[in-house]
């Protein structure tokens, strides 16, 4: 600004000083008028230029101060660029090996992450379907929290982890009671007590139980396994402390036990034999009928003639006293005739004695017949499955393999214990007729003796 007002000024000085010299000029009439105005007017712009001068001078002196600060500031400004770009480079540097150590960090943090996330998948799914959370359910909500989670898990969260696998492996080991919903299968719900052994089995009122994970319920069972099985779990819940007792437990945590629901029964079994299996269970119930008839007709028999025995001279109505008769009757003829009279009564007793015997003999050998008729059933109706159907689904061979099968065993079973009875009612037929024949054979002998003397 002072600078630009030394310049205005200047210009302004000269601009008078010619507009005067031209009028002087004007006003010059002589050379010597004109010298002197010359020489009046150099003196008037020596003044002038040494003010101008000395005016250059001082601004001179401020430009060199100006330009000597301004050198300055540009050595400090190059300094401080030589040590920013320095320290630049030493920035750039530990920023480079701190990035080398974030990537190392990262992927070992990524690796430790990765496993957490698979550790907390796996245990959320062998927490949610462990039988550990029919007493304390929700457990698993963690877990699957965690193992879905996209940061790093927090010290508090892998502590949770850690808990959580603890627990299980504690409970695991325990049999302990606890009162909780069951839903039997009417779809009724009450509070019962309920002991889990370990993480393996649910029992309660003498049954066993199952756990829908997917619920979150417990259920009693459509059907339980065999009766022994059963037996054990009364025993088990009723034992005293300090007892010992034997149970079944499911090592498969319930899939066994599902697997036994769906498992027939016996009784199921014979049904799937059908029409020729119950005209089995017929033949057999009716053979072992008349068995029972024969033994009891047999045994009464058998003590008639026991009877007789002891009374010969009184002949009664049983075989050996129809027999003692014919003897009675015929006590003038010969032996030769008594003989045959009482062989002739023998064989008169003989019939009555094994009546309904061999009708048994004939349904031991009908029955096991008749199983192979109904293999025999069982296998075309298979096979028309398989023509019809095709072998995509093994549950439409099922009904006619199963007839074919369960026919086959109901025969040899209805079989088995008709032979045998069998054998015991001829058995004992046979008995009382050699007791027949014996006494039979000393009647004639003592008949002999006596028509000798």
């Amino acid at each position: 600004m002072k600078k630009l007002i030394s310049t205005a000024l200047v210009a302004a000085a000269l601009s008078i000083s010619g507009g005067a010299i031209a009028q002087e000029s004007a006003k010059a009439v002589s050379l010597d008028q004109l010298l002197n105005q010359v020489k009046t007017e150099r003196k008037s712009d020596g003044k002038l230029n040494k003010a101008r001068e000395a005016e250059f001078s001082s601004e001179r002196a401020d430009k060199a101060a100006l330009l000597k600060k301004a050198k300055s500031q540009l050595a400090a400004e190059k300094k401080r660029g030589e040590d920013l770009s320095r320290r630049f480079s030493d920035n750039e540097q530990n920023i480079n090996q701190l990035n080398v150590d974030l990537q190392t960090a990262i992927a070992d943090l990524g690796e430790m992450f990765g496993v957490v996330r698979q550790v907390s998948n796996d245990t959320a799914g062998l927490i949610d379907a462990s039988l550990i959370s029919a007493q304390y359910p929700g457990r698993e909500d963690v877990m699957f929290k965690l193992a879905q989670a996209k940061e790093l898990p927090t010290i508090k969260e892998l502590e949770e982890l850690w808990i959580a696998l603890q627990t299980e492996m504690t409970e695991s080991g325990k049999v302990v009671s606890f009162t909780a919903p069951v839903t039997d299968s009417n779809g009724n719900v009450a509070e019962q007590k309920v002991t889990r052994v370990g993480s393996f089995t649910l029992l309660s009122e003498g049954e066993y139980l199952s756990y829908n994970a997917e619920t979150g319920t417990i259920l009693q069972l459509p059907k339980q396994p065999e009766g022994f099985k059963v037996a054990t779990v009364k025993n088990f819940l009723g034992a005293g402390a300090g007892e010992f007792t034997d149970t079944f437990v499911d090592p498969s945590k319930g899939a066994l036990l599902q697997v036994y629901t769906q498992k027939a029964s016996l009784m199921e079994k014979y049904h799937q034999g059908d029409t020729v299996g119950y005209i089995i269970t017929a033949l057999l119930g009716f053979g072992l009928l008349i068995a029972l008839w024969k033994v009891i007709a047999l045994t009464i028999s058998s003590a008639q003639i026991r009877s007789q025995m002891k009374n010969v001279d009184n002949p009664g109505n049983n075989a050996l006293g129809r027999i003692l008769k014919v003897y009675t009757d015929n006590k003038n003829v010969d032996v030769e005739t008594l003989e045959l009279k009482i062989d002739e009564a023998i064989l008169k007793e003989t019939p009555k004695i094994e009546r309904g015997i061999p009708l048994i003999k004939v349904l031991a050998a009908i029955a096991p017949m008749l199983g192979l008729l109904g293999t025999v059933t069982g296998m075309i109706k298979t096979f028309e499955n398989i023509t019809l159907f095709g072998t995509g689904d093994p549950q439409i061979m099922a009904g006619g393999i199963s007839m074919a099968l369960v026919t086959t065993v109901l025969g040899l079973i209805a079989a088995l214990p008709l032979i045998l009875v069998h054998a015991l009612v001829a058995g004992r037929a046979r008995s009382v007729v050699d007791v027949l024949e014996e006494q039979s054979a000393g009647i004639v002998a003592a008949h002999a003796e006596a028509r000798g003397k």
